[in-house]
């Protein structure tokens, strides 16, 4: 079965470009080769090749866990920041409705 074609916006893009080039960086400061990350996140050598060259296409959690294993922040925090931010996200959510509806009003587009 052929894969579906997803284009991606060019922030997109743009950022799975500065994030793969901040692990290129961490692996190379800490003299790691990519088969070795790629053995140590459990992934082919493939895919940390794709990840350092911004491929929008590797899974998040690999992206994270990578950045985790090379010291690279994720959204500006470290460690117990982190954990807070994601309390923080948790505790908002909790705030708004569960589920989302459509609305039964007409889209007004013809500004």
């Amino acid at each position: 079965m052929p894969r579906s074609t997803h284009t991606f916006a060019r922030q997109t893009l743009d950022a799975a470009q500065v994030f793969g080039s901040q692990i290129a960086h961490a692996r190379r400061e800490r003299g790691w080769t990519a088969e070795e990350l790629a053995e140590r996140l459990g992934v082919t050598r493939r895919t940390i090749s794709n990840l350092e060259h911004g491929s929008p296409t590797v899974s998040l959690g690999v992206a994270f866990e990578a950045a985790t294993l090379l010291g690279i922040s994720l959204f500006g925090a470290t460690g117990p920041e982190l954990a807070q931010l994601a309390r923080h996200g948790r505790d908002t959510l909790a705030l708004l409705p569960s589920r989302v509806r459509p609305s039964k009003a007409p889209v007004r587009d013809d500004f």
